[in-house]
């Protein structure tokens, strides 16, 4: 295995990541940024408020993203798996 192997599966490796965990960060970005200016239009300063939206937001994501973001997952696994054989040269 050279290094240019190694390099475009890290490279590879870190785009996945990157791209399957974005949407539920920048939903949980928007969810804290609304939640934010609505404590600071309110003047309200209770710590969970922030806390309780951005899970169920969160969670809420992964219910809807969660088929997608295993796909993508499943189907780098199954490229690396299936040139595993030109990976041990």
């Amino acid at each position: 295995m050279t290094v240019d192997t190694v390099t475009a599966i890290s490279r590879d490796a870190l785009y996945l990541i990157i791209k399957t965990s974005a949407p539920v960060l920048l939903i949980s970005l928007v969810i804290g940024l609304v939640v934010s200016i609505f404590q600071t239009a309110t003047s309200i300063q209770e710590q969970t408020l922030t806390f309780v939206p951005k899970v169920i937001c969160v969670f809420l994501g992964l219910m809807v993203l969660g088929h997608w973001m295993l796909n993508s997952i499943v189907e780098y696994m199954v490229q690396l798996w299936s040139n595993f054989s030109l990976y041990i040269r």
